[in-house]
């Protein structure tokens, strides 16, 4: 239910900007209106998870943005639409944060990559069946679906699922001196810089489609379907590869794929060359993003809290400024914006090893 329609409004910002009658970069601001508050709320989740029950923290999570789902299915106008999606992003803040804490404190090092790889894997099944929908169904329902899924989702997860019982611990907040420590201050530098780029072109993708090569929602939809496809692989492989190639090799070799299609958009192809491109674009990016979560579970678990909450709020913080830059710079030319972000994102290729300074704990080879 998380990522179900995070993907598919990037598909369909073409069809709701026609139907409330408002230009298609206006519409596109549902992307960070989600992004950007659920990067402020996600510092709050870790350290919680310290003196909460986790499954509370879900419940209360799931329950609020099943809630904001239904605003944004019933909204009237744009202004809804953007409320809703503020809700959701307060609310959705909290479950990656608290399951990337369970893995870290319930899983042995060596297994830590494919239980990773396993919980995103399961985020892009979500994103893949939402896009793809959104091809064939009324953008209403990529709200309402979601809905009445954390409604069962809820009820499941109180009736089923016992209390998961985690050592407590007081609540405190120890980001300063998480981020004092240098290695993981450069690491979540990496982090803000690699999303800023990548959701700088990615949530711009629809509008690319639909404005440049003319396509319709249906042809939108499946391109970004090729891109959640992709995740679901190299989501698994990444979290496999990085048990046995080492965090860091994953790492540059999905920056890699993300550099050569960026450039290779510059080029308008066929809509075989674009399938391609897209599939290439999601395994560059889940690579990396397995990549890198993985290397934070290997972290000291008494900087596990900060650092599973840091991840998400300074992702979605960067994302939502990356939505806000390519923007700016997309509605100016969409080339100069893939040379622009290609580039950006071939000088933190350079700069990846001296940003991610590998720790002893960690499996590298």
């Amino acid at each position: 239910m998380l990522s179900f329609n995070v993907a598919a409004i990037s598909a369909l910002v073409p069809s709701v900007a026609s139907e409330f009658k408002t230009d298609p970069f206006t519409a596109g601001r549902m992307l960070w209106f989600y992004l950007i508050p659920y990067g402020v709320a996600a510092l709050l989740y870790g350290p919680l998870t310290r003196s909460r029950d986790p499954r509370s923290l879900l419940l209360f999570c799931m329950s609020f943005l099943s809630f904001a789902n239904v605003l944004g299915g019933l909204a009237e106008n744009m202004n809804q639409i953007f409320f809703a999606r503020v809700l959701a992003g307060l609310s959705g803040a909290g479950v990656i944060p608290v399951a990337l804490i369970l893995i870290a404190k319930t899983t042995p090092d060596i297994e830590r990559g494919k239980r990773v790889g396993f919980f995103f894997s399961s985020t892009f099944v979500a994103s893949l069946v939402g896009v793809f929908l959104s091809g064939f169904i009324g953008w209403r329902w990529i709200f309402l679906i979601p809905a009445i899924a954390g409604i069962v989702s809820c009820l499941t997860l109180y009736f089923i699922f016992p209390p998961l019982l985690l050592k407590k611990e007081d609540f405190t907040m120890q980001y300063r001196q998480t981020l004092e420590d240098k290695t993981v201050f450069r690491l979540f530098t990496y982090i803000f810089l690699v999303s800023l780029f990548y959701h700088s072109i990615t949530q711009w993708l629809g509008v690319y489609f639909s404005l440049v090569n003319h396509l319709e929602q249906f042809f939108i939809s499946l391109l970004l379907t090729t891109v959640s496809v992709s995740g679901i692989i190299g989501s698994a492989l990444g979290g496999i590869f990085s048990d046995r190639l080492g965090r860091a090799k994953v790492i540059r070799i999905g920056k890699g794929l993300m550099i050569v299609v960026a450039f290779s958009l510059l080029v308008k192809g066929s809509l075989l060359i674009l399938f391609t491109l897209m599939f290439a674009w999601g395994l560059g990016w889940t690579f990396n993003h397995v990549g890198v979560s993985t290397f934070l579970t290997d972290l000291p678990l008494t900087q596990v809290f900060e650092s599973a909450s840091l991840n998400s709020s300074v992702r979605f913080l960067s994302a939502g400024l990356g939505g806000v830059l390519g923007e700016m710079v997309m509605q100016k030319s969409f080339n100069f914006g893939f040379i622009l972000f290609g580039t950006c994102l071939f000088i933190l290729f350079m700069m990846t090893r001296k940003l991610i300074v590998l720790i002893p704990s960690c499996i590298q080879k």
